[in-house]
């Protein structure tokens, strides 16, 4: 399963650590992801969805129905 959160698209990025003497080797910067169900009193079920810390605070400022909207009109299947 690939590290990409449904809703924000967050992904793997990649960068360099930095030592003091300045060397850099390459690392991955791996996004916060979390499997999650979320409960959806319209539909009367559970989602399970895999979302980043960020897309769950839009989901608690948004709401799990709009969100959820917003993913079928992308055509992801849920």
């Amino acid at each position: 399963m690939a590290r990409v959160c449904q809703v924000s698209g967050k992904r793997v990025q990649t960068g360099n650590n930095v030592s003091h003497a300045n060397n850099k080797t390459r690392r991955r910067f791996l996004p916060n992801l979390h499997e999650h169900r979320f409960w959806v009193a319209s539909e009367n079920r559970y989602v399970s969805l895999r979302v980043s810390n960020h897309a769950l605070r839009t989901i608690d400022k948004k709401g799990i129905d709009s969100v959820l909207a917003e993913l079928r009109a992308r055509g992801e299947r849920i």
